[in-house]
């Protein structure tokens, strides 16, 4: 399943990306979601030790700011209206659905509190 989700967050991605380039670097067609908030990880807690179970993002723009409740920091950026990516220390790409949550391409979801 995780290897499933990786493809459509990569296919996902590479679309987006093409989008970007055509339109000058702009996201795609429509409204961002406003992601900045506080967000639990799912399932919980295997999955969510390494990284955290709670995580809070500061977005302006397209960029945005990514912090767990183990201190680690990241900035990460909006790809679409519904895709992104974040750096290190976590290294992923993830998918926003409906109610703003985000499935991440190592199989966590975070739902925002």
């Amino acid at each position: 399943m995780q290897r499933k989700l990786l493809m459509t967050a990569a296919a996902a991605l590479l679309v987006a990306a093409g989008a970007t380039m055509s339109t000058g670097g702009a996201l795609a067609q429509g409204a961002a979601p406003n992601l900045s908030g506080t967000y639990k990880c799912q399932p919980e807690p295997v999955s969510c030790q390494a990284s955290g179970q709670t995580f809070t993002i500061q977005q302006n723009g397209n960029k945005l700011d990514m912090k767990s409740d183990k201190g680690d920091t990241a900035q990460g950026q909006m790809s679409s209206n519904t895709t992104m990516s974040v750096g290190a220390p976590w290294n992923m790409l993830g998918v926003v659905e409906p109610g703003n949550s985000i499935q991440w391409s190592n199989g966590t979801q975070w739902i925002k509190q």
